[in-house]
């Protein structure tokens, strides 16, 4: 049996940011993931992710602040960029069911310049889109990208580099709290912890069964596609912002990053699933649809070059866990809820805090195992924000 002072259990974005941040504060580190490091089977593959500071309440905009700076931090210790600004806008259709005041009183609240543009205002300064009448755009100018696959890579490489192991293909059977240590089991064997964070994505209700805590977790299987525009250097990241469609169903939208394609998806659009058991496999209805309606938006765009599918685990009311368990405070538990990634450099600090110091100066009340979204049986399930 061999111990550390915390075993991270699953490596996507934020297993790997908690890994380097635990291993960069001294602490023996192990990181176990079921699959191969870089897997495409979970949430923290492919290219881009959105990273910006517009969200629909203060608190979360107080933690896009943390977000650019720890990504600016992982950036200095690696020597990588891995922040690619673009500026950004939301699209509030008229009659939407998300309301533009809650981003606008956000924003506000926390001092973040922003404009509101009109269709007219938005085609002149970005004639590839085609908005309906009484759409409002809310722009703000350090929104941009971060990059999904080799961000996560770039966290792993540094918490090697800091002390902490990383091994693949290491399925976590169950966990078992004993006394002042909590046993990890494997095929391989069991180790010994002080401390472990549960951030398994997919996986994380059944790891939690046995310790007495039933989420009520929903598992998408969505799908990115990729378009061809005519005119690749239109779309350009100098010339094309990240956009949001901020109505139900929701979509987003890419510049070209790495390639000369745009990258689009529906939010929350995808059948339910499990981790275990889901396709993999390209959805054609899933791709019409987002197709018809990028031909309306963004006629430019072009055809379909490819589509990839991702899951989303998403919490009821969509908000993060992050948290010790209750009764169990040697286990802490993270979910991004289908919208971490631009905070997975912060993620992995934060939950190092709790998991070692029992909390942090970040205001993480909203995001207790013990919310009502997560223990009431009759919570109304809502997901879009």
């Amino acid at each position: 049996m061999s111990s550390y002072d915390l075993v991270v259990v699953g490596l996507g974005g934020l297993g790997s940011s908690t890994c380097w941040h635990a291993a960069r504060r001294g602490l023996s580190v192990l990181g176990l993931e079921q699959f191969e490091l870089g897997h495409d089977r979970g949430a923290s593959h492919d290219t881009s992710r959105i990273i910006r500071h517009s969200y629909h309440t203060p608190g979360y905009v107080d933690l896009t602040f943390a977000a650019y700076d720890d990504w600016a931090d992982l950036e200095d210790e690696t020597g990588e960029q891995l922040v690619t600004i673009t500026g950004g806008i939301d699209l509030f259709p008229a009659g939407g069911v998300i309301p533009i005041t809650d981003y606008t009183q956000s924003l506000a609240a926390r001092d973040v310049p922003y404009e509101l543009l009109d269709p007219a205002a938005v085609r002149q300064r970005w004639p590839q889109f085609r908005l309906p009448v009484g759409t409002t755009a809310l722009y703000q100018e350090r929104t941009g990208i971060v990059p999904a696959a080799r961000g996560t890579a770039a966290m792993q490489r540094a918490a090697v580099r800091h002390g902490a192991t990383l091994r693949d293909r290491t399925r976590v059977e169950s966990i078992v709290p004993r006394g002042d240590q909590v046993d990890v089991l494997t095929p391989d064997g069991v180790v010994s912890s002080a401390r472990v964070v549960v951030t398994a994505d997919a996986w994380t209700a059944r790891l939690l069964a046995p310790l007495g805590v039933d989420l009520p977790l929903s598992v998408l299987e969505e799908q990115v596609t990729y378009f061809t525009p005519d005119d690749p250097e239109s779309f350009s990241p100098k010339r094309f912002p990240v956009w949001i469609w901020m109505d139900e169903p929701c979509y987003y939208g890419f510049p070209t990053y790495g390639e000369a394609t745009v990258k689009a998806a529906q939010d929350c659009g995808g059948p339910e699933v499990s981790g275990d058991d889901r396709s993999g496999e390209p959805d054609a209805e899933m791709r019409e649809r987002l197709s018809r309606f990028m031909g309306e938006l963004l006629p430019g765009s072009g055809p379909v070059t490819r589509s990839k599918r991702c899951l989303y685990t998403l919490t009821p009311d969509r908000d993060f866990v992050i948290s010790r368990v209750p009764g169990n405070d040697a286990v802490t538990v993270g979910l991004g809820s289908a919208h971490a990634f631009k905070f997975a450099a912060t993620f992995g600090r934060l939950l190092t805090g709790v998991a070692v110091d029992g909390g942090t100066s970040a205001d993480l009340s909203g995001f207790a195992l013990d919310r009502p979204a997560l223990t009431d049986p009759d919570y109304v399930t809502h997901w879009m924000i």
